[in-house]
């Protein structure tokens, strides 16, 4: 009977023995685990990059973290074992996702025709390797077929598509139909554009050889009516570009600022001087996007503008199947021209993103305020002899070019140039 108790005595301190060992590792255990989770908070950690981002005015070298999909943290100095990958950016500039606000994207297989046509591009082809993560589509659709581009190209593309709606109806489908009067309907237009308030951001006029302003000031109508800015395009022979810009409100973009062609007088005078009006569309508030295309920039126009304070708002590359193996080749391309033409690194930078941005009254992009969406680009800055070739093949020498080395969009690794996101392979 003794040793039965006994027994059952020691069995009890055993098990109760257990029960302390027990909990003793099930609250390590638990306190252990949150602080595992703490110190991989972040899916992304770019170390040690000089970080370049007008908006929030930080022109230093900083760490960014980010975390499902947005930017959690800018900061000196994020400790790595709190990211579940890191990314050495020492040496390169780390800016918001760059935006090109002028494209030409509703690819399609119509032949000679830019909307659903083989004129346009894809928009994923030429975007991540150049560190652009938005494009805005420069009218090739209309309120018409809206709807099918947004389908066939925006719903399938990883690039942020936008668009500006052209007021023909069919878009840039060709003669008769974008001259077509009877199909620049502003109700509809406006209609259109609240219904995709989240993609289509304004309101584009083009590609009419009438002299009748009738187009013009539909355009104007339906921006009017939506909020949004008109994006004047060139191709529009019989209006003088004073008249031009006198109609255009304050926030309004023309594009192809700089060129040199017959169907549209050029900024600069036969002197060297931008017009008196041209100046005084500037100080009203009007904005001049590059546009630069296969014939929409050249260097006669863009030098003595830039030295006379006439600089461009945005990059905007007019990219389409004829502009990107020519002198345009990238916004990249054109920022390196700017800073050759001698613009800073933090003011092309700016026009890239933030500039760009704010004209499309999309504040929510270009820049890497914490809770925004993590679209980055990490830059390096090429240093050697260079040739910016521009519209009329004429060459500009620079000694730096920049170059997309990785490409981030919504948090996640879309291009990558030299593996620097990669692990080390080891035979």
């Amino acid at each position: 009977m003794v040793a039965y108790v006994t027994y059952h005595l020691l069995l009890k301190k055993s098990l109760t023995t257990l029960h302390a060992i027990f909990l003793v590792g099930l609250y390590v255990v638990l306190f252990f685990i949150p602080s595992v989770i703490w110190a991989q908070q972040y899916d992304l950690l770019i170390k040690s990059g000089h970080v370049v981002d007008p908006k929030n005015r930080i022109n230093a070298k900083k760490d960014v973290a980010v975390a499902a999909g947005k930017i959690a943290k800018v900061a000196d100095d994020i400790p790595a074992a709190q990211s579940k990958k890191i990314i050495d950016a020492t040496g390169l500039y780390v800016v918001p996702g760059l935006i090109d606000i002028h494209t030409h994207v509703f690819v399609g297989t119509k032949p000679d025709k830019f909307a659903d046509g083989i004129y346009s591009v894809s928009p994923d082809d030429f975007t991540f390797k150049s560190g652009v993560t938005t494009v805005v589509d420069a009218g090739t659709s209309g309120w018409r077929n809206f709807p099918l581009f947004k389908e066939q190209v925006i719903d399938k593309s990883q690039t942020r598509v936008l668009a500006f709606i052209n007021i023909a109806g069919s878009g840039m489908s060709g003669k008769p139909l974008q001259e077509d009067l009877n199909d620049m309907n502003a109700d509809s237009a406006a209609l259109v554009i609240q219904k995709y308030k989240d993609i289509i951001v304004g309101v584009k006029i083009g590609h009419y050889e009438g002299s009748d302003w009738t187009p013009f000031e539909r355009a104007l109508d339906a921006g009017r009516q939506s909020n949004t800015p008109l994006f004047v395009e060139c191709h529009l022979p019989q209006f003088s570009l004073e008249d031009q810009l006198k109609k255009m409100r304050p926030g309004d973009i023309i594009t192809h600022s700089f060129e040199q062609v017959a169907e549209r007088m050029p900024i600069v005078d036969e002197h060297g001087n931008v017009r008196p009006f041209v100046l005084a569309a500037q100080k009203k508030g009007v904005l001049f996007d590059v546009g630069h295309g296969g014939a929409g920039f050249w260097f006669s126009q863009a030098v003595p503008a830039f030295q006379q304070g006439l600089t461009p708002n945005s990059f905007g590359s007019d990219l389409h199947r004829f502009s990107m193996n020519a002198g345009m080749k990238s916004v990249l391309n054109i920022m390196s021209k700017y800073m050759a033409i001698g613009m800073s690194v933090e003011d092309v930078v700016a026009r890239a993103t933030w500039n760009a941005a704010r004209s499309i009254k999309r504040e929510d992009l270009g820049n890497l305020g914490e809770g925004s969406v993590a679209d980055i680009a990490v830059l390096s800055m090429q240093n050697g002899k260079f040739g910016f070739i521009d519209a009329a093949g004429n060459r500009l020498e620079g000694n730096r070019k920049l170059e997309a080395e990785l490409t981030v969009r919504e948090g996640k690794i879309v291009w990558d140039l030299n593996g620097i996101a990669a692990k080390a392979w080891k035979q």
